[in-house]
């Protein structure tokens, strides 16, 4: 149903227009009393097989929603209510901001893929946490925090020991976004100089709280794997508890679609089915470089119940979906734990 008559209308808006209609709908259904369990029941699939134990978190299922689409923290337990195990919030910045002029969010249907430049608009850490105070979570709550654009890369470091400080209470994990394609030279953190900064900055104030939160780092499918080797041997000294492999991309190699309607969306960060052979890679070249060590949490191109198992065996703990979602409907995390389960 969603994908013969939901999604053909949806796509006839732009998507950011479909976005506010789809989530103006489900802050909407919570005035309809009865309406929640009634998509629970639909949506939602026991799986007490695929539980998982991770961080010191119990995950009810491996399956997360990636961050970007609940980027202020207000849908969380709404999008619980579609079966996934996790939702990572986000990105947040200590500061609101309002990202990238309009239009900077594209679709490629024949390559179920999307292309984005949002400039990481958000409405900043502090309205997230009115929003983790007014609706306590009901299922595990990741925050994806980075730098203001307005920040230099030389401070970064102070930006993300103001968000974690501030956030540390009300999440469950947090997710350093060092890796994002859309804000200007965002990516020169992964820079073991400037990375090594901020994870002991974070780290620090994790020291000073009686709760120990993990701290993951988001890494880009865009840098080189002598780059990577250095990302890698960092965490695994530094108390770094996992990676989330991996960002959007830069690149456009492989697109069906025409290379005339790709030069015209220009610049931004590309997700969606063609990032998945890049992400498994890494998931794969990160888990065989650690030892099994680094915990990863596997984001990028997972379009079908078997992707979600391919990342898995390559030795992912959990995998998170964004386009999938976007593509495949509010059944797309039921789908992949059915399969999971067989």
């Amino acid at each position: 149903m969603y994908k013969k008559f939901i999604r053909p209308i949806l796509f006839l808006f732009s998507p950011e227009s479909a976005h506010k209609i789809i989530f103006g709908l489900l802050k909407f259904a919570r005035h309809i009393p009865g309406l929640g369990a009634i998509i629970r029941l639909i949506y939602k699939r026991k799986s007490p097989s695929l539980e998982k134990e991770l961080f010191g978190l119990k995950f009810p299922n491996p399956v997360g929603i990636a961050g970007g689409l609940d980027k202020n923290g207000e849908f969380y337990n709404d999008l619980s209510n579609f079966g996934f195990g996790f939702v990572e919030i986000g990105s947040l910045t200590p500061d609101p901001q309002d990202g990238n002029p309009q239009p900077r969010c594209f679709r490629l249907p024949k390559d179920k893929a999307i292309i984005n430049r949002m400039g990481i608009n958000n409405k900043g850490v502090r309205y997230a946490i009115d929003q983790l105070r007014k609706e306590h979570p009901k299922i595990i709550v990741a925050a994806n925090i980075t730098k203001n654009s307005k920040t230099p890369n030389e401070l970064a470091y102070k930006d993300y020991e103001r968000s974690v400080s501030l956030l540390y209470d009300f999440v469950d994990f947090f997710v350093l976004n060092i890796s994002c394609p859309n804000v200007k030279n965002l990516t020169e953190l992964q820079d073991i100089t400037m990375l090594s900064e901020i994870i002991d900055r974070v780290m620090t104030v994790r020291r000073y709280n009686e709760d120990v939160r993990p701290i993951l780092l988001k890494v880009s499918p865009d840098i080189p794997k002598e780059q990577l080797d250095e990302i890698i041997n960092l965490c695994l000294t530094c108390g770094i508890d996992g990676i989330v492999a991996t960002n959007t991309t830069r690149s456009r190699e492989g697109l069906s679609s025409p290379k005339a309607v790709v030069d015209k969306i220009g610049n931004g960060g590309l997700s969606g089915a063609p990032l998945f052979v890049r992400s498994l890679e890494f998931v794969q070249y990160i888990h065989q470089k650690s030892d099994g060590l680094l915990p990863i949490i596997a984001v990028g191109g997972i379009m079908t119940p078997q992707q979600a198992r391919q990342m898995l065996d390559a030795g992912a703990s959990l995998i998170e979906v964004y386009s999938g979602f976007i593509y495949n409907g509010p059944s797309f995390a039921k789908q992949i734990i059915k399969h999971l389960q067989k």
